[in-house]
């Protein structure tokens, strides 16, 4: 059985693109044939600002929004997380989805496709990686970053790759699959 590779939408503004990342890196990764890619937009999970009475380390859910959340990250084996940046930092919405849940990341892999101007979401990438290691999230260096990622959007908003970020894509979902087999024995126990 394949693992599951959770391709994490992080923007919930209006507006957005990163569907349009998610879309293309599903069908990439499909191709690629290591992961059952699944889109998991925090969108359509509606989730407000933090509000579960309860510590997350419990598990102890009282909101339907947290419980629908919590079984889409606990399936997922491994993730790529589709970042924009925002003012040198992390997504608000990513930051408050990630600080919703506890076990349900520990021990998965973590990679990125960032997309900006100049930086290509790099700094975001920066500081989500101390976000995620907090909660045994492996994120890997290999990753998927795209400058003035307007001139890759097409007439019909679709993106258009080109090689070197097809390869980067080859090489981040191959170290994606490798660090997801080796954390495997921790996610079962």
């Amino acid at each position: 059985m394949k693992h599951q590779l959770n391709i994490v939408v992080a923007s919930t503004r209006p507006g957005r693109v990163g569907p349009v990342f998610a879309r293309w890196l599903d069908a990439y990764a499909r191709e690629h044939g290591k992961f059952e890619p699944v889109i998991t937009d925090i969108e359509a999970f509606g989730l407000p600002i933090f509000d579960e009475p309860k510590h997350p380390r419990l598990g102890q859910y009282e909101n339907e929004h947290t419980k629908k959340w919590s079984e889409a990250i606990k399936a997922g084996d491994a993730f790529v997380f589709v970042t924009p940046e925002y003012n040198f930092f992390a997504a608000p919405a990513l930051v408050n989805a990630v600080n919703y849940l506890a076990r349900e990341w520990n021990y998965k892999p973590a990679g990125f496709l960032s997309y900006g101007g100049v930086s290509a979401g790099l700094r975001a990438v920066q500081s989500e990686k101390m976000l995620l290691t907090t909660l045994k999230i492996m994120p890997i260096p290999e990753a998927i970053a795209i400058p003035a990622f307007t001139q890759h959007l097409q007439e019909n908003g679709e993106f258009k790759s080109n090689p070197l970020i097809d390869d980067s894509a080859k090489t981040m979902l191959n170290e994606l699959f490798r660090w997801s087999e080796a954390l495997k024995p921790l996610r079962v126990g």
